[in-house]
């Protein structure tokens, strides 16, 4: 479900496209979306959504870029933790949630080719939130000086690969034909998540900078 967005009225046609727009990408895959549907969803000439959004692309970048603002949202209500490394953890629990409680959402920020106005709708900002949550932690650990700005970004990379790898295969039909045990796939999530907490206070032992 698309959230609404704070700068718009909650009933204007504005507000009405992108919620419309998301409903029938839920029904209908994001391939057949047009403001000709949009406008029949809703009732309204054809031509009304143009008064709002210039094209299709420019509706589908701002649903793609509210899943992103809720995304980042949610993950930033994880709670607070005064441990670093407990709240990394937290993070990535959270992240897991999300794509399983939001699958619509997370296909459409992470499996849909972004269209040509999303700098424009402002979608990089609010995926770079995103982004900068998992960062923020990730400089307490490390620190905040320049030194550990590529540390930061490679630790950053490599826990949302591991995070957006695991909820990306738990939502595969695949899973359903692999034969796990029972318990393996209960506790799949954990297990990801020590492995994780394994390979990042390995990291913090080793001195030498990547490569």
């Amino acid at each position: 479900m698309i959230e609404p967005d704070a700068t718009d009225a909650p009933i204007d046609l504005k507000e009405a496209c992108v919620r419309a727009a998301h409903d029938f990408i839920a029904e209908n895959g994001v391939e057949r979306l047009s403001l000709r549907e949009v406008a029949r969803r809703l009732g309204v000439s054809h031509q009304a959504p143009y008064k709002h959004y210039p094209s299709r692309d420019h509706l589908l970048a701002e649903v793609i870029r509210r899943c992103f603002r809720q995304f980042a949202d949610y993950l930033d209500d994880r709670g607070q933790h005064a441990d670093p490394r407990e709240d990394l953890g937290a993070l990535g629990r959270r992240y897991l949630a999300f794509a399983a409680g939001h699958p619509l959402e997370y296909r459409l920020m992470f499996g849909t080719p972004w269209p040509e106005p999303a700098e424009q709708r402002g979608l990089v900002e609010d995926a770079r939130h995103a982004l900068d949550v998992l960062r923020t932690v990730l400089r307490r650990i490390h620190g905040t000086d320049r030194a550990q700005r590529t540390r930061v970004d490679l630790d950053a990379m490599f826990i949302w690969s591991q995070m957006h790898g695991l909820a990306s295969i738990a939502q595969a039909n695949v899973m359903e034909h692999l034969g796990l045990a029972p318990q393996a796939s209960r506790q799949m999530v954990s297990h990801a998540m020590h492995m994780l907490e394994l390979a990042m206070n390995a990291a913090g032992t080793d001195s030498n900078s990547p490569d």
